[in-house]
Formats: structure tokens, sequence, C-alpha cells
């Protein structure tokens, strides 16, 4: 699975609460198609997706849980609307979309290496509920919003599809907004779909760093609410340390900006030589 690093990418969008236009899709016939590459015997799992937005706090969520449960990779989706680009681990070529899946806790992920471009979200979309649907029994999706302030960062609030969904988002002690709101992107889009088709699914909203990947929100809303609505134990530590290597990383690009600054105002600063005539 890919690193964090490879995901720092553009983010799909997400305003919540707030009122937008309507995301205006191609007339183009698109299509997206799975290919299972293994069989895993997991009954009815959760599907958990973990593609990158704001924040990466999907991506990182997931990646997390995807690598401690050693979730078996369970097939690809292929789009001609993906980004023209191969990406790989361990020294081996991948597809870019992956499925992941694993029978105890039965659950299922849906990550990418790359933020994806706006005309993969329809067939995305569709692919996921047509040729996926049956493997599961219900989806939650993640979605990163702007943190207002700093105390805010990991708050995580639930939206639900269904009310049985709702009636879990309250039992594991999920805030459920009363506010109206809106969710764009890729993520948006899946909540649609399946919204459309009656197929159980939660939208977890986490509040995260306004401009930077944010592994602390990513361990929140893994402990805060995916844990309780999935019911199994995800270790967090080491997403404490990619938080602690993020923040020496801002600090470091403070320092050098800092520098920068200083450096420019010395040279405005520096009398015009003598014998120079402006």
């Amino acid at each position: 699975m890919a690193s964090v690093s490879c995901r720092l990418e553009i983010s799909h969008s997400i305003i919540f609460p707030a009122t937008v236009a309507a995301t205006t899709m191609t007339d183009k016939t698109t299509s997206a198609s799975f290919e299972q590459v293994a069989d895993v015997p997991a009954e009815a799992p959760t599907l958990i997706e973990g593609l990158p937005g704001h924040g990466l706090v999907a991506s990182i969520a997931v990646d997390q849980i995807t690598t401690q449960l050693d979730l078996e990779h369970y097939g690809n989706v292929a789009a001609d609307e993906f980004p023209p680009v191969v990406t790989f681990e361990d020294g081996l070529v991948q597809d870019l979309v992956r499925v992941y899946a694993g029978p105890e806790p039965a659950v299922m992920t849906l990550e990418s290496d790359l933020a994806l471009p706006e005309p993969a979200y329809e067939p995305l979309s569709k692919c996921v509920l047509e040729e996926l649907a049956d493997d599961f029994s219900r989806a939650i999706f993640l979605a990163g919003a702007p943190a207002q302030s700093e105390e805010r960062i990991g708050d995580v609030s639930g939206v639900a599809t269904t009310d049985a969904i709702r009636d879990d988002l309250d039992e594991a002690g999920i805030t459920v907004p009363e506010d109206r709101g809106v969710v764009g992107g890729i993520t948006g889009s899946l909540v649609r779909e399946c919204y459309q088709a009656d197929i159980p699914a939660a939208l977890l909203i986490v509040r995260s760093h306004p401009y930077l990947p944010d592994p602390h929100a990513a361990k929140s809303v893994i402990e805060n609410a995916l844990e309780p609505l999935v019911e199994f134990d995800i270790e967090t530590a080491a997403l404490d340390e990619q938080a602690e290597e993020i923040q020496q990383q801002m600090q470091q690009v403070a320092q050098q900006y800092q520098q920068m600054t200083e450096d420019q105002q010395q040279q405005q600063q520096q009398p015009t030589q003598t014998g120079m005539f402006q």
C-alpha cells in the first residue's frame, strides 16, 4: 500500500455547511470496470472508502486500517478517465485504484494512490454500485473538512443514507448535525449513488488542518468513529509519529521562508554602489 507521501496530490472538494452549484457531469458515455484478483471469504463486509481528499484524512486512516488488518488485495478498478500514470510499491507496478478485503473483521477498503479528476467521479461511483455493492453490506465514506480552529481538529460528525445507519451513528456517539451541508468530489458522488440505490451508508466528516496532511484527524476518525461503528481495534501510534514528522517539515518550511524573507529585506536595504547610475 502506498505511503502517505505518495498521496500529497490535489484533494477533492468538501464544503460543510455551505451552498454550492451542482457538479456538471460530462455528456460523454463513461464506464469503469472491476477486476477481481483474489477470493476473500469475507461475509457481508463493511466497505470503508479511503480516496484522497482534504487533509488526506481518508487516505491516511484507511491505509492504516488496511495495513493493521493485513487485508488482502481483492481487486482493481480501471477507467479511461483515471490519470494516465502508473504507481508502484516495493519494486512492483500496481493499479491506481484498488480494493482490499479481509474476513475477520469483515472489512473491505477502497483506495487510490492519487486524487482522481472530476470526469472519473461518475464512472467510479457507478462501478462501485454496480460491480461491488453485492460484495458489501454497508459503506462508510470519509471526508475531510477544514477546521476553523486548532481545537476543532479531529472533530467528527456523521450523516446517513438510511434511518438504521443514523441509529448506528447515534449509538456510536457520533454527532449527527442538524445543519444543512454539501459534500462534493468523489466522496459526494459515491454517497449520492448509495443514497439513490438505497444502500446503507454513513458519511463521516472530519475536521482537519486547513492546508496540510493531517494524521491527527485520521487518528481521531479511527478511534472515535470507525472503531465503534465497525467494532475493530486499530493501533494508531504510527499516526502520532507521522504527525510529528509533518510538524517538523512544517517548521523547516517556516524557517526557510523566514530566512528567505530576511535575505530579501537585507538586499533591499543595501546602499547603491558609488559610480552606479540609476
